[in-house]
């Protein structure tokens, strides 16, 4: 059996590990980073934020519509958020592994991404990677935009 493809991405946000954390579960905030990308239209951002409880993200592309599905495994705060994910093509029940780390900093928090990924999806590996920076930065874009 071949090992799964891990790959860890890590970002400072200026901002207190508990608004970063719950950025995550906030449909309100979510919808401004969360598989965000700057020609796409966001149409769905439900979020069921319990363990157990799904989330679905829908993007209108260019390409088409980009479904984002989440699972959720863990749910720590402010500490630790883990889920299954699953995106287009994927099926139902082709999950990978999501877990993120948020450490408080003198300057704020580090997050800390790991996704564990079925070999099958290795070919994903750079884009993925690419898609989570993305993400990480657009967090911090929009915590800094928006006031409690």
């Amino acid at each position: 059996m071949t090992d799964p493809v891990t790959l860890t991405v890590t970002h400072d946000i200026a901002a207190p590990p508990d608004r970063v954390f719950d950025a995550w579960l906030d449909p309100a905030l979510a919808r401004h980073f969360l598989f965000k990308t700057p020609h796409g239209e966001m149409i769905t951002c439900e979020i069921d934020a319990r363990v157990g409880g799904r989330a679905l993200i829908v993007e209108r592309r260019a390409s088409g519509d980009a479904h984002h599905h989440l699972q959720f495994e863990a749910i720590d705060r402010p500490h630790r958020l883990v889920f299954k994910f699953r995106a287009d093509p994927a099926k139902e029940g082709a999950w990978t592994r999501v877990a993120i780390d948020f450490a408080a900093t003198d300057a704020g928090t580090r997050i800390t991404l790991t996704h564990d990924m079925d070999p099958q999806w290795a070919a994903y590996e750079e884009q993925t990677r690419k898609g989570w920076t993305t993400i990480l930065g657009s967090l911090a874009e929009t915590l800094e935009s928006t006031h409690d």
